[in-house]
């Protein structure tokens, strides 16, 4: 068992002895989920690129459990939906590829049906 795999365990047991899975419906789980993101963007709203760069130096802890928040509600809606979504990962990194070749996109933030 992979480190991935140890960590889906991890997080499925802690649910289960909680006796949560009752409440986790995928509409609950998305809202968790972006609640969760929303919680990263709190970081960095109303700052310059200077302030930014000076608030993550002291405040990489903080925002890393909003990370790791929002990694825990994509790790527990793959389980429940029985979506791999490592698997979807790669389909989704060749699909950007494609998308988005390296002649057209480099060094430009253009949407792929622009470029």
């Amino acid at each position: 068992m992979d480190k991935l795999d140890l960590l889906i365990k991890k997080i499925i047991e802690f649910r289960n002895k909680r006796d949560w899975k009752q409440f986790h419906n995928p509409k609950d789980l998305a809202i968790s989920l972006s609640l969760e993101a929303s919680e990263v963007l709190e970081h960095f709203q109303w700052k310059n690129d200077e302030e930014m760069k000076s608030y993550v130096k002291t405040h990489k802890k903080e925002i890393g459990e909003e990370l790791a928040d929002v990694l825990y509600w994509i790790l527990l809606m793959g389980h429940d939906l029985n979506i791999d979504v490592f698997e979807m990962l790669k389909i989704k990194m060749k699909n950007n590829e494609e998308k988005y070749p390296v002649k057209k996109a480099k060094g430009v933030h253009t949407k792929y049906d622009k470029l």
